[in-house]
């Protein structure tokens, strides 16, 4: 079992240094991540490729000890990101990228945690998150190639957000307020708000986690299987 002092936050490398720089930007609109960088509530995880079994079983491993460093993260904000070396070529070829490597995690979670009773495993529902180490994570893709120019990281990255935290935010009023300034300066920068964000808890948040605009008719090719410790 991975600890705290697993993370990469604790030595800052090349990859980490290049995304801090692309949250702290003056344009970069996601008020939420900032603040959890600049308050050292952002952790930092390097692999190889999306897709890859092997780094999909790691990832597991760290946001069980993400986690546990966090069981009750309160109000300010607080992510993993997962940071990918390997790039992809397109918008598409990441989102079958994320969703081959989410779905590689919850087959390895499933042998040793059940779903998060509080919340929903099937993404075509509104009351999906995803759920690994028995806690339900909100996860927003970025990479270079993406359409929104708010997710366009220099490397292919997954950030984790606990869902908890979220209904937390959504109670005490902080994350309609977040909310308000993220849409804002999205609008600044693009000329337009991503057209596949909903307010939280309106629709299923699978639609928003690889960023790319998708129809109606989309289909989120996740399969959750019941839980496996034989």
């Amino acid at each position: 079992m991975l600890t705290t002092s697993d993370f990469t936050v604790r030595t800052t490398s090349f990859l980490q240094q290049r995304l801090t720089e692309f949250i702290t930007a003056r344009s970069f609109p996601c008020v939420g991540a900032k603040s959890a960088l600049h308050r050292d509530r952002m952790r930092f995880v390097e692999h190889q490729a999306l897709g890859d079994h092997r780094n999909a079983e790691q990832l597991c491993d760290q946001l069980v000890a993400f986690s546990a460093e966090f069981p009750a993260p309160g109000d300010t904000p607080v992510s993993l990101v997962a940071m990918f070396r390997r790039q992809v070529p397109d918008e598409v070829a990441f989102e079958a990228a994320m969703w081959g490597h989410l779905q590689a995690m919850h087959e390895y979670d499933r042998t040793q945690f059940d779903w998060d009773e509080s919340v929903g495993s099937d993404p075509s529902l509104s009351d999906f998150s995803m759920s690994i180490g028995g806690r339900a994570f909100f996860v927003v893709g970025l990479h270079p190639t993406a359409s929104r120019l708010s997710r366009q990281a220099p490397f292919p990255c997954l950030v984790f957000n606990f869902h908890d935290q979220f209904e937390s935010l959504k109670a005490s009023g902080k994350y309609q307020t977040m909310q308000a300034a993220i849409r804002t300066r999205d609008l600044a920068l693009q000329g337009s708000i991503n057209p596949v964000l909903s307010r939280f808890g309106e629709a299923s948040e699978a639609r928003q986690y690889a960023g790319r605009a998708v129809g109606k008719e989309w289909q989120c090719p996740f399969h959750a299987g019941k839980a496996d410790r034989a």
